[in-house]
């Protein structure tokens, strides 16, 4: 009876030290958390998935201005998470429309304030299909303020700016628009 339970303590206390050196070699190993660096939605690497609006974005030569601006404001990663968000995006024409120098400005970092404002007003929780859109509609965007929407036979307009295209994403829609929307 005493050999049984001699081996069975030596066997407890060989794998229990076993486990525990093999514990600290790994956490030696393992990288310090304050050297990992910290990312967002946005540093996923994933190749088999539908794009999201920022992806979406990124790869339209008619949205490089809009897609600057979202850097510049740090809405990349909001904008790479589930959602779904409805994004109402100018194009590089509709930037082109604001007084020289705006968008410029707007890029500086110390008006990163003033450009996420206008970019949240573009934005919309929730997916907006223009299907579902009535003639009159307001819907609140991100930044508190109020879209209009106006319906003229077939075509759609927010504020007046026509959506010209849309486009699903895998975390809401892009409404494609020549006009960027300012804030009331």
């Amino acid at each position: 009876m005493k050999k049984p339970i001699l081996l069975l303590v030596a066997t407890s206390l060989l794998t229990f030290f076993g486990c525990k050196e093999s514990n600290e070699k790994v956490s030696e190993k393992a990288t310090p958390e304050s050297e990992v660096p910290a990312v967002g939605q946005s540093a996923v690497n994933d190749e088999i998935s539908s794009p999201n609006i920022v992806q979406t974005a990124s790869k339209s030569k008619d949205h490089t201005t809009l897609v600057a601006a979202v850097k510049a404001a740090g809405l990349v990663d909001v904008l790479s998470n589930a959602g779904p968000f409805t994004v109402f995006a100018p194009t590089n024409a509709a930037f082109e429309k604001l007084p020289k120098g705006t968008v410029e400005g707007l890029l500086k970092p110390e008006k990163k304030d003033d450009l996420k404002n206008i970019l949240e007003y573009h934005t919309y929780v929730g997916n907006l299909k223009t299907d579902y859109m009535q003639d009159g509609q307001e819907y609140e965007e991100v930044n508190g303020g109020k879209i209009k929407i106006t319906k003229v036979g077939d075509k759609v307009f927010v504020n007046g700016s026509e959506i010209i295209a849309s486009i699903t994403t895998a975390n809401g829609m892009i409404h494609v628009i020549n006009d960027v929307l300012l804030p009331k």
